[in-house]
């Protein structure tokens, strides 16, 4: 990490202050009890850490994976969250998520996110019925447009059914640095509830302008790829934990990771990717206690990059 990432880093800390963004309840949760922070556009509480499907869901029905995935969604919801984001191009994650929500009778305890990802009006319409079909759901907390694939005529249609109460909120997607312009022109011409983006520890473009900006307008943020794509995880597997982890809380990487991205003031939530159990209560607990300030971060990021 440069010098200049870290100057940059204090600086949006800063700046983000002074602006309206989705605080941590103020409350003090138990160790063990994930923290909530608010979405913007309705002040309802969202739990900090959820899962996110890609790979993870994508498993047939009688492998050994996919017996494992009703045990994630079990630690889900007994850590307290809530989150679940999926997509039609994560092959079979949908329908999975859809299928175990309803074997467990547990479609209340979740807040369903999914996108679509087409183009044209038409296109648009028959994909988002076919999520509602897998996630069997009349009604969708959060659909985004993935990757601004053809975002004016599917937020068009996404403004309609929200007034019509089929979808709670709608945001906007992507994944990547080289789409942040059009991501920044987006949020400032549109109306939206959410912004999802990826931000993590080894990638913190998006504290430039995105993450402020997203607070400006009253944007919740759900962070993808918390753990810089898997590569940053992998990386550090093998490096002993510092003793300074345990000060925030954290007993794996994975935790430090996440802790990280919780610690930007502008972030509503966290979709750690996963199929195994042991991995979704280990994340969970990240979402648990006070998450540092910019200073503690900028003391420590180098020990783990």
């Amino acid at each position: 990490m440069t010098r200049a990432q870290l100057l940059r880093w204090g600086v949006c800390a800063s700046a983000c202050a002074a602006l309206p963004f989705p605080a941590a309840a103020q409350m003090p949760a138990p160790a063990t009890r994930m923290n909530t922070r608010s979405i913007p556009s309705t002040n309802e509480a969202l739990p900090v850490i959820g899962c996110g499907t890609w790979l993870g869901f994508d498993h047939s029905p009688g492998t050994a994976e996919y017996a494992r995935l009703p045990g994630v969604l079990d630690a889900l919801f007994d850590a307290g969250g809530r989150v679940i984001d999926s997509s039609p191009m994560y092959g079979r994650a949908e329908a999975n998520t859809g299928d175990l929500l309803a074997a467990a009778k547990s479609r209340d305890k979740a807040f369903l996110a999914t996108k679509v990802w087409t183009s044209g009006r038409e296109a648009g319409i028959a994909q988002m019925e076919q999520s509602f079909a897998r996630l069997k759901t009349q009604r969708m907390d959060l659909m985004q447009v993935h990757n601004l694939v053809d975002w004016r005529t599917q937020l068009a249609t996404l403004r309609d059914w929200k007034a019509r109460g089929r979808v709670r909120y709608l945001g906007i997607t992507h994944y990547t640095a080289s789409a942040y312009a059009e991501v920044e022109s987006v949020l400032r011409a549109e109306k939206l509830d959410f912004l999802q983006i990826n931000y993590s520890l080894d990638e913190r473009t998006a504290e430039k302008r995105l993450l402020p900006l997203a607070a400006e307008r009253g944007v919740a943020v759900i962070v993808n790829m918390p753990f810089g794509g898997g590569g940053l995880l992998r990386r550090l597997r093998d490096k002993p934990l510092p003793a300074w982890a345990a000060e925030i809380g954290c007993t794996s990487w994975a935790q430090v990771l996440l802790k990280f991205v919780l610690s930007h003031p502008a972030v509503t939530c966290t979709i750690p990717g996963t199929s195994r159990p042991e991995h979704m209560a280990e994340n969970a607990k990240a979402g648990a206690g006070a998450a540092p300030d910019a200073a503690f971060w900028r003391a420590r990021a180098s020990e783990v990059l």
